[in-house]
Formats: structure tokens, C-alpha cells, sequence
């Protein structure tokens, strides 16, 4: 085997692009990125071939934060359950685009939301049912030495179930299209130490029915690792910051409503989170047969959103089997 097909071939985070479309709670109206879904090696294509995925994304949210950093009401605390499944696909083709390998992903996500407000006497919970449709119609890859570059185009569609009044929406109401590009950085010559970061720039059209329009919104991802006893193993501390860059549109309602009481537009949202991640390959003395990715996330430093603490899981298998090089 060599380091360089192991490192590829452990780019199972990065397999699944959207997971959550739909959050009840937050304090701000959310973009389609799910935070947490790539890590280590986040700007790395895997090699040519089909990859498929399954994903299970957990998040426990337990306060409201305010602009300025401070728990809002914390004598009325909540809770946000969001529990998500997807499967993907991404295939990479030997098609060259500006001198990158082309590819193309598809991810249909199940998504399950719950949600408590004493205080603003709120309380809902779905069923889990099929969300929103992310693909990426352009993935381009590049592989230079001692740098792997990323780049492309996403696209969610709305096709969860979304009612403007309703409790229990399993998708966002809204189109959002997606550039991202990104960077995976070696250290040494057997590329065992090895720093990613990858961008991705959201914008959105107005929700079903309604005349909100979420803000544009930039997210990082990535993480710095090593990997180990050959590749087999890669550990590391994964990350994610996300900015919302222009003001949220709520609304004529909300708007009229917020200036009769003389209050302002909420914030533009922030948050960032860091946490442990490990990558564990499966293979036999000649084939790789798939990798196992597990994540935790610590989130700080939010604003105007919900805090908690993030954990995914996803399998990524090569089909057929990917022989060892």
C-alpha cells in the first residue's frame, strides 16, 4: 500500500455535504451547510471510482445565546435533538477539467428534529422523514506533491416537506447554491502529517410561500491529523467556523412586528467548533474495502444561534473493493 492511497481513500467526512436542512430552534434563519461533515483531509478528492456513504449526524443543542455572548433566558432553558441519516454517492471519473479530475455527488438526507421552549412555550418533534437533496454536478480534484486542491459546485434542493407555519418541516423551503474550494497541505514526504481547510460560500432564494431569504453565509471545515501503522489509522483535531455575512430577510411580518416593538433584527449568526476525530480503514493483504470516521465537536464562541455538541459517524466504501497500490 502507499501512504498516498490510504490518506485519499480516508476522506470518509467528506463523502456527505448536507445532512440538517431543517433546525426549529435557531435564533436566526439557518443556511443548508451542516457543520461537522468534513474533516480531516477536507480538500482531497479520493482517487477514481465509486465511494458510497452512510452518515448518522447527532446534535444536542442546550442553550440560546444572545449577541454579545451571553445565555438568553437561562432560567428557561431548551433543548434541540437533531438526529440525521444520508447516504451518498461520488463518483470520480479519469476526465480532466482545467487539468482536475471531474466528479459528481448525490446525497438524499432523513433528517429527525425535536425541540422544547418552556418560555416560549414551544415544543415539537418529527418523525424522521426524507429531507432536502444536496448534489454537487461539478467536484474537481487536483493532486500536487505535497498539496491536494478541491473545488466545485453544490446545489440543495428543496424537496424536504415545508410549511411556513408548521412545526415539523423536514427541509429548508429554499434553493441554496454552493461554491466551495479547498486545500489539503502534507508535511513530510510519506504524507503522514497533513493540514486541511476548505471553504464554502452559501446563498439562497426565498423560502416557499413566504418572503424571507436567508443571508449569505461562509463556513470553513477541516482539520490537522497524522496517520499511522501505515495509513490504516488517522487521528487528528477537526474544526469549523461559520459566519453569516449579510442580514437575514425575515419577513414583512416579522419586520413590522420587531419595529412596533421598538426591537432591532436579530445578529448576524456565528459559531465555531473543535473537537477529536478518528479514521480507521478496513482492508484485506490486497484490497481496501472501506473506512469508519467518528467525530465529536465542542462548540464555543456562537452568537446569536443555539450551542451544543456535535457527533457524526459515516462508513465509506469503495465499490468494487479498491485494490492497495
Amino acid at each position: 500500500m502507499t501512504k498516498k492511497i490510504w490518506g485519499l481513500a480516508l476522506l470518509a467526512g467528506g463523502i456527505i455535504a448536507t445532512i440538517l436542512t431543517a433546525n426549529p430552534a435557531s435564533a436566526q434563519l439557518l443556511g443548508a451547510n451542516t457543520l461537522g461533515d468534513y474533516g480531516l483531509q477536507s480538500g482531497s478528492q479520493p482517487p477514481p471510482g465509486f465511494w458510497l456513504a452512510g452518515a448518522y449526524y447527532g446534535y444536542d443543542g442546550d442553550k440560546l445565546v444572545d449577541k454579545d455572548g451571553n445565555e438568553y433566558l437561562p432560567e428557561y432553558p431548551g433543548d434541540l435533538n437533531v438526529n440525521g441519516l444520508a447516504l451518498a454517492g461520488w463518483f470520480v471519473t479519469d476526465a480532466k477539467i482545467f487539468g482536475g479530475n471531474y466528479g459528481f455527488q448525490i446525497a438524499p438526507a432523513f433528517t429527525n428534529n425535536a425541540f422544547e421552549s418552556p418560555v416560549l412555550g414551544l415544543a415539537s418533534k418529527t418523525s424522521m422523514g426524507f429531507g432536502d437533496l444536496y448534489v454537487q454536478p461539478i467536484n474537481l480534484g487536483w493532486f500536487q506533491g505535497r498539496a491536494d486542491i478541491l473545488a466545485g459546485l453544490g446545489v440543495t434542493m428543496p424537496t424536504g416537506r415545508y410549511r411556513p407555519d408548521a412545526d415539523d418541516n423536514l427541509g429548508s423551503g429554499m434553493w441554496t447554491f454552493e461554491l466551495f474550494a479547498g486545500t489539503t497541505l502534507y508535511f513530510d514526504e510519506a504524507q503522514s502529517w497533513h493540514f486541511a481547510a476548505t471553504g464554502f460560500f452559501e446563498t439562497h432564494t426565498e423560502k416557499k410561500d413566504t418572503d424571507q431569504k436567508v443571508g449569505n453565509i461562509l463556513t470553513v471545515e477541516g482539520g490537522l491529523g497524522k496517520a499511522l501503522a501505515g495509513g490504516g489509522f488517522n487521528l487528528g483535531v477537526s474544526y469549523y467556523a461559520q459566519w453569516k455575512l449579510s442580514q437575514d430577510r425575515l419577513g414583512q411580518d416579522i419586520d413590522d412586528a420587531l419595529a412596533a416593538e421598538g426591537l432591532p433584527t436579530p445578529a448576524k449568526h456565528r459559531g465555531f467548533g473543535i473537537g477529536p476525530e478518528v479514521i480507521v480503514a478496513f482492508a484485506n493483504e490486497t484490497k481496501l474495502i472501506g473506512t469508519l470516521s467518528l467525530r465529536y465537536f465542542w462548540e464555543t464562541g456562537v452568537r446569536t444561534n443555539v450551542q451544543g455538541r456535535t457527533f457524526m459517524a459515516t462508513a465509506t466504501f469503495p465499490l468494487p473493493s479498491m485494490p492497495l497500490q
